[in-house]
């Protein structure tokens, strides 16, 4: 409730009220959290209680009975006793239905790193799709960075006149990076003593162009699902975040890029399975907003057009990479979505069982 509650009352309360309750709210996601920063406890405290002098603002004397009281005796509890995720029983009540459904299941059915949850579809994709998804996995990958790194200088060697322009040279190693790497590593693995892994050979080779495409991915505990699996279903599986270092304008007067940390909202459109021969690596292609769609507003709610699609040209993340996160539709702007995000939970493979898509969120 404290997750939902300041997005649904968004367009039904004046900005005061609403602004005490979206406080209390941000207060329980607070101490509600499984890992609390000890050293942030007395400032609950203190903002619990202003809290509750902004309520009496706006309720009546007869709202604030023993059990509003006691909101502020909250954070001595975490201080004494650790977590509530311990102690209170409604984490313990969602568990025992999720054991209720796994009863029966074989026992091979465990939650593995990455797994697939559904049937695959095989299909040869288009070239320069399955070019930028094997762009970013090279880039993405730690043994491949020395070559990046040659590739670059290699590419300031032939042509010194742009050897200032950042943008320019990053385009031009998107698109010459993947066969120069082919022919780098063929020529090393043609010396004795060569330095490339076996896995190193095989990424250099690139992926089969037939790709098998699913529904349903489990990474690392956590279920995503491609957005038309989503819009079958009551739950919703299919958004993500990406923190990233990227290029960017530095800002509105100073047109340079420069490289640094920025967040992207995406939503999955679809899940492939990169095969490599040897191994696979599954990545995500998405749909992420466009810059011009992302505000944060003044309580901090993070608000995204779902409608302003942008970075045509790098649409792709490694699964492990995401963060899961969940679009509630703003009351107030109808085109707008409120960005909420959730913690990894374990996720037990219960064949046909859809109650287990249901999310805690966390603030």
């Amino acid at each position: 409730m404290q997750q939902l509650l300041p997005v649904a009352i968004r367009s039904v309360l004046e900005k005061p009220a609403r602004y005490a309750i979206t406080r209390l709210c941000f207060f329980f996601n607070a101490i509600c959290a499984k890992t609390v920063d000890v050293s942030k406890l007395d400032k609950l405290e203190e903002d619990v209680v202003v809290t509750l002098c902004l309520l009496e603002k706006y309720f009546p004397p007869s709202f604030f009975d023993i059990m509003v009281h006691l909101v502020v005796h909250l954070v001595r509890e975490v201080r004494l006793c650790g977590p509530v995720y311990f102690r209170w029983m409604y984490p313990f009540e969602r568990y025992m239905k999720v054991l209720k459904g796994t009863v029966g299941v074989p026992s091979s059915q465990k939650m593995g790193v990455s797994k697939p949850l559904s049937g695959c579809t095989v299909s040869v994709v288009d070239q320069d799709l399955l070019n930028q998804a094997h762009l970013y996995v090279l880039e993405n990958t730690e043994e491949v960075l020395p070559y990046i790194e040659q590739h670059m200088i290699h590419i300031k060697t032939a042509y010194p006149k742009f050897r200032k322009r950042t943008k320019w040279l990053q385009d031009k190693h998107n698109s010459t990076f993947i066969q120069w790497l082919r022919f780098k590593v063929q020529s090393e693995l043609e010396e004795d003593n060569h330095g490339a892994s076996e896995n190193l050979r095989w990424l250099a080779a690139g992926p089969n162009m037939a790709v098998p495409l699913y529904r349903s991915y489990l990474i690392k505990g956590t279920k995503f699902n491609m957005k038309a699996q989503d819009d079958v279903l009551t739950t919703q599986n299919s958004g993500v975040y990406l923190l990233a270092h990227t290029m960017q304008v530095a800002s509105a007067k100073d047109k340079n890029s420069i490289l640094s940390n920025m967040g992207f909202y995406g939503v999955i459109q679809e899940i492939w399975d990169l095969d490599y021969q040897k191994f696979t690596i599954p990545v995500f292609r998405c749909d992420w907003i466009d810059s011009s769609g992302l505000v944060v507003d003044e309580l901090g709610f993070t608000l995204v057009d779902l409608s302003k699609i942008g970075h045509r040209n790098d649409q792709f993340v490694l699964a492990s990479q995401v963060k899961q996160i969940f679009f509630v539709d703003d009351p107030m702007h109808r085109s707008w979505s409120v960005v909420l995000s959730m913690p990894n939970r374990e996720y037990n493979d219960v064949i046909g069982d859809e109650v287990l898509g249901d999310v805690i969120i966390e603030c």
